[in-house]
């Protein structure tokens, strides 16, 4: 056994052994992987070996289409059959709800580039003539879908990374793993130790036990999952016979399962509410090709909705059921990327859909680990986007809930109800006591938005329609519903409306607790921050300034508002749901000599958000500071007393009126929101939620990472030239920005206006044509109140960029022309928020 390697892969499933091969396709023949058993002795042996190309997240929609690529050719290059099958995939919409989702995917999909066709139902008949198909209103199919044999997918990748340089050991088991002194990693095995630069964590079942070797939480917990086999059909045999091929894959979503043929008969996996997590605390040291008790009854209706649909499955015997472990994470996507606090700990864990994922996955983790960085947006998948809430008791609430929630209508504004209220500003009850409709973000409770006292839906409102997956609304066991799910404008769309309008024409409060807070201090803090971030650092005590931190390459990695607090501190801000990654980033960026200290501080100090033209007034009646232009200017921040409390008081914000932000100690914030409902009474404040927020940045054109900015845009491209100054000296990313705009950029971004939209407008990743050509996508959509416009950011051709250029988007399957206006459509002086 090699004493040292370069990296050691641990776990010998297909997404291991897909990792090895990748790395040793870029180069790094000196690449390890340590097998416990024999590969695909996991998850991967009882696999289904689908090919999902369906999924509404960017980052894994681009790892799914690169492994339906690759597998066909990884057979033709390693002469290894993988038993792929291109039979196509079918999903049937037995629903309004369901087809404006396939609407909407089919967009994101073309902006991708993976194939959808819509059918008939006419069609579908005609593919799968065993199929009922009285009640569908339409379908779609991908036709370049299938599915894969996973145990000679993984040999295939075997094979090719063994020709590739690199070495497998089988029926060896990592012991411990540590980190010397000098950075390197030593994995100790039963066979002896290895030294490496990159150790890669892809263990499957065992992801929880390898996190904690290196003492990570990692947020990854399997499920059950059971499919079944039938006994031959005459009818299938009687097509094979004739010569006729596989009707591919049937997936019923508003069912909850997929159906294919296999070996004559038919293969079921339903998606049951009630499937167990399992091995919570590991398999069993000696677990291989491990399968659990069949649960037929948890199944029956998945059963009885699948017979309804295909008469002929209910007309033969079961020939086997597998009920096995598949790994999940809180929200059903993996995470592929690098680990948190520790250098050069990779992970490459969590997948539910493996088969599909693992080419894509262990491809980005090769180029990160190779080249430094992954060449797409992978935030969608990135380990960091969950932080420590998400342990044990939150991963078997989640993780049970994302599996059975695995072919609901994935709404753009859904709000999933398991493990929620989680973490809780202090205003929470007084939140909801006004009428707050939360949604979740990093685990914190956000207001959405406000609706009226007792307000509420009748089933009327509701409609839910006659399938097993009907849910269209938040079912968190509240007596009253408020809010209705949708694609299009749905109940709640007047109620944001009103509180824009509150917002701009007297004052509005809202809870931004939830925002990432950092302390930079230490003799070489303004230095360090100089050389990480785009931005001059303030040399003012009390200035603000909004900067970025790029790639190598010149992408946007995370946005931090700095506010120089004193000579030698800073307070950073930046977006809640990235705490942990840019905390991540920030940390392992430190200089080693001691002269920079980073500290969290998010939970030390709550925000609200003070805002609107009558804020000042509002303000001024319970501080003794000067809130003046002359005295407070728009991006300064003074620490100012509210009543006998002390608060950060940042004048700036997220939807473009005169306000402050109001960074305070959070064990104060009911006192200090308390005394501003007294004292604002008389200028009517009310509160405003999230929804409202965003349709007021989009007025502004204000942007959002991984939206707008991203790995994969320059920050230029992303209209961020008055944030980069290329004269204060080197800092992270500059000769790669650069050197990328000498080459020329292939975006730009612009804010259009959208016309003739009566009730759906566009929410991101919708296609822009101009005449039949692909020339861009939508990166945030909505309706602009104050403007009363329908309103989109996005990314285009950049000759296509200037204010006037007609374009066209098609929205939920429907062209809408669109308007490249100028940026900023509302107060683009800025007259309101220097008021």
């Amino acid at each position: 056994m090699k004493s040292h390697a370069r990296v050691v892969v641990i776990g010998g499933g297909v997404v291991g052994v897909s990792t090895l091969y990748h790395l040793a396709k870029l180069g790094w023949s000196d690449v390890v992987l340590i097998e416990r058993k024999e590969l695909t002795s996991g998850s991967t042996w009882h696999a289904a070996g689908l090919l999902p190309l369906f999924n509404m997240s960017y980052s894994v929609g681009q790892l799914h289409k690169y492994s339906v690529a690759l597998y066909p050719a990884l057979e033709a290059e390693t002469d290894q059959p993988v038993g792929f099958r291109p039979v196509s995939n079918i999903r049937l919409a037995c629903t309004q709800d369901r087809l404006d989702e396939y609407k909407y995917y089919a967009g994101v999909a073309k902006t991708i580039g993976v194939d959808v066709r819509f059918l008939t139902p006419e069609q579908v008949k005609e593919i799968w003539p065993l199929c009922n198909v009285d009640d569908v209103l339409g379908a779609i199919q991908h036709p370049d879908d299938g599915y894969v044999q996973p145990a000679d997918l993984t040999q295939a990748f075997a094979k090719g990374a063994r020709a590739n340089g690199a070495t497998i050991y089988r029926h060896t088991t990592v012991t411990g793993i540590t980190q010397t002194p000098t950075g390197e990693w030593c994995v100790s095995t039963d066979q002896g130790d290895i030294t490496c630069e990159h150790v890669v964590s892809a263990t499957g079942s065992f992801a929880r036990r390898t996190g904690a070797m290196v003492g990570l939480d990692i947020p990854v917990m399997p499920v059950e999952h059971q499919y079944l086999i039938t006994e031959p059909h005459p009818d299938i045999l009687a097509r094979r016979a004739s010569g006729l091929g596989e009707m591919g894959v049937l997936r019923e979503s508003d069912a909850s399962y997929y159906m294919r043929e296999e070996a004559g008969g038919l293969l079921l996996g339903p998606y049951e509410t009630g499937a167990p997590v399992c091995y919570v605390d590991g398999p069993h040291p000696d677990s291989e090709y491990e399968l659990f008790q069949d649960d037929l009854d948890r199944l029956a209706p998945h059963i009885e909705a699948a017979i309804a649909r295909v008469p002929a499955f209910g007309e033969v015997g079961v020939k086997r059921v597998y009920n096995g472990a598949i790994a999940y994470t809180p929200d059903g996507n993996p995470i592929v990327g690098p680990a948190w606090d520790l250098k050069n700990f990779w992970l490459n864990e969590g997948h539910s859909f493996g088969i599909t994922a693992a080419g894509g996955a262990g491809w980005q983790l090769a180029k990160w680990i190779v080249e430094g960085e992954p060449s797409i947006d992978m935030m969608g998948v990135d380990p960091r986007r969950f932080g420590p809430y998400a342990s044990h008791g939150y991963l078997k609430e989640k993780n049970e809930e994302a599996y059975a929630k695995v072919f609901t209508v994935h709404y753009p504004d859904e709000e999933r109800t398991a493990g929620r209220a989680l973490k809780r500003s202090p205003c929470y009850d007084r939140m909801k006591d006004l009428g707050a409709v939360f949604g979740s973000i990093y685990g914190w409770e956000r207001p959405n938005w406000f609706a009226p006292a007792g307000y509420a839906l009748s089933q009327a409102d509701l409609a839910k329609p006659d399938v097993l997956l009907n849910e269209n609304h938040p079912d968190d066991g509240a007596p009253t519903v408020r809010e209705r799910w949708s694609f299009r404008r749905s109940n709640y769309f007047e109620h944001v409306g009103a509180e824009c309008r509150h917002v701009t024409e007297k004052v509005g409060v809202l809870d931004l607790s939830a925002f990432a807070k950092f302390e930079v201090s230490g003799p070489g803090a303004e230095a360090w921050l100089e050389r990480l971030l785009t931005n001059k650092v303030p040399t003012k005590i009390g200035r603000l300034s909004l900067s970025y931190l790029l790639t190598e390459r010149g992408g946007v990695r995370s946005e931090f508002t700095v506010c120089r607090e004193a000579p030698q501190r800073f307070y950073l801000v930046s977006a809640g749901a990235l705490e942990r990654h840019d905390y991540d980033y920030l940390i392992k960026a430190l200089p080693t000599d001691g002269s920079v200290r980073l500290e969290k501080v998010t939970t030390q100090y709550g925000v609200l958000v003070l805002a609107g033209p009558r804020s000042r007034e509002l303000l001024s009646r319970l501080t003794d500071a000067d809130l003046s232009n002359e005295a407070f200017p728009w991006l300064t921040a003074q620490t100012i007393n509210i009543g006998a409390a002390q608060t950060k008081a940042l004048r700036v914000n997220f939807v473009g009126e005169l306000g402050w932000e109001l960074h305070h100690p959070i064990e104060m914030q009911n006192y200090i929101f308390d005394r501003l409902f007294e004292a604002g009474a008389e200028f009517e404040l009310k509160p405003f939620g999230i929804r409202a927020m965003d349709s007021m940045r989009l007025e502004k054109s204000y942007k959002l990472i991984p939206r707008e900015l991203s790995i994969e845009y320059a920050a230029l491209e992303s209209g961020l030239g008055r944030f980069v100054s290329f004269k204060k000296g080197d800092f992270v990313g500059r000769e790669a920005l650069k050197a990328w705009k000498e080459r020329g950029f292939a975006n730009r971004a612009v804010t259009l206006e959208v016309h003739g939209i009566t009730d759906a407008d566009a929410r991101g990743s919708e296609p822009i044509y101009q005449g039949d050509e692909l020339v861009g996508r939508v990166t945030s959509g909505g309706f602009g109140w104050r403007t009363n416009k329908s309103l989109a950011l996005a990314m285009v051709r950049p000759d296509l960029g200037e204010p006037g250029v007609e374009l066209e988007i098609s929205i939920l399957g429907q062209p809408y022309k669109a308007t490249v206006i100028a940026d900023s459509p509302f107060d683009p002086d800025n007259l309101a928020l220097k008021g």
